[in-house]
This record gives C-alpha cells, structure tokens and sequence, in this order.
C-alpha cells in the first residue's frame, strides 16, 4: 500500500454517476470531476520549522471533500488514487 509522507493524505476518488432531471445518464466525458474521496492512507502530519509536528485531522475511513484541481493522480497496483496535501481537504463528509 501507498504510505504518503508529511502532510499528504491518499485518497481513493469516488466515481459519481450522474443523471439528469429527466433521468438521461451523462457520459463519462461530460460529468465534472468528482470532488469527494475516501481517506485510504494519511501521512505523520506536518513538522514545523521548531521542529513540532502537527497531527493529522483525518483518518483512514474518512470521507472527504476536496478542492477541484487538487493532488496528483497515481496509479499503483491496477487501482488509481489521489494524493493531496491536507489543506487541500475542505471537508469530511458525514
């Protein structure tokens, strides 16, 4: 498995289907960018210049929300994920 480093948090971006009002299923090219993601790893968390660190927020499980251009896509054995930085987190969704 992915372990990130610092700050940064793997994510597992979650395919959303859309459809419109009257129930006509978009293609692939069409939809957005999905923006919400399952936490699948996190990093230490981020070490000051004093040398303190600070914890992670989120935790693997978490179901978060994420700002639009964010992170890097990667791809490790057959499965894509992404990695942002914590800031780039907006949210954990409920």
């Amino acid at each position: 498995m992915l372990k990130p480093l610092a700050d940064r948090v793997v994510l597992e971006a979650q395919e959303e289907e859309e459809q419109t009002v009257g129930g006509i299923v978009l293609a692939s090219n069409a939809k957005e960018k999905s923006q919400t993601g399952k936490v699948v790893a996190v990093g230490e968390g981020q070490v000051l210049e004093n040398g303190q660190k600070v914890p992670m927020t989120v935790k693997v499980g978490d179901k978060v929300l994420y700002d639009k251009y964010a992170g890097t896509e990667v791809s490790y054995d057959n499965q894509k994920y992404l990695v942002v930085h914590e800031k780039d987190l907006i949210a954990v969704v409920d």
